[in-house]
């Protein structure tokens, strides 16, 4: 697994533009990687922008190789060069590790209007925010031990020139322990829940010394 990170420069209008449309800064993401990825590749990307400096770090998780040159040799798309590093993550059941996750929170409702079509609709609360992630736990081999949720954003864009979307998420970071290191692992790699081509699902931990 490799995470590269990378330093995006927020006067650049290519990404400005990107900014405000995520599926646009998903579409230049994948331009690192080949037309034929693996049927279970999944990457993930998460942005995290400095409150201060307002410099935009984007955070992008690949089982291939990604081939950054596209970017490089954009001029002053990038503030630096892009730091890529391999990863070999193997949690132990039991152990427990702070993380770090932006998300859509969302529940599946059918509506009067199409009884027979489910659709998304938001978690806005932060009671019941948490309550999903606890959900997602026992479903991927975790339990949450504690968590805060922060930066509630709305994110806009449309995959292909379609109809508009908007997406709400918020970050979680906290604690949890791992209850199955098999899941656990599967769930780092393929993300949790849904918009992830808008920068959702990546989950970073780290562990508690």
């Amino acid at each position: 697994m490799y995470l590269s990170r990378l330093l995006l420069n927020p006067q650049h209008r290519q990404v400005q533009r990107e900014l405000a449309d995520r599926y646009q800064l998903h579409r230049t993401l994948m331009r690192a990687f080949s037309e034929t990825l693996p049927p279970e590749e999944r990457v993930l990307h998460r942005l995290e922008i400095d409150p201060y400096s307002g410099h935009a770090t984007l955070l992008v998780q690949s089982q291939t190789p990604p081939d950054w040159s596209h970017l490089i040799e954009k001029p002053h798309y990038l503030l630096a060069s892009p730091a890529v590093k391999s990863l070999n993550l193997a949690p132990d059941e039991g152990q427990k590790l702070f993380f770090r996750l932006r998300a859509n929170p969302t529940i599946k409702t059918r509506s009067d209007r199409h009884p027979q079509k489910k659709t998304r609709v938001p978690l806005v609360h932060e009671e019941k925010q948490k309550a999903w992630l606890v959900r997602k736990g026992e479903q991927h081999g975790f339990r949450i031990i504690q968590q805060r949720v922060s930066n509630p954003e709305t994110y806009r864009g449309s995959k292909n020139g379609g109809s508009p979307m908007k997406f709400f998420t918020v970050q979680f970071d906290g604690m949890l322990q791992v209850t199955n290191a098999e899941a656990f692992a599967l769930a780092i790699a393929a993300g949790i829940g849904p918009a992830k081509s808008f920068g959702c699902g990546l989950l970073s931990i780290a562990p508690v010394r």
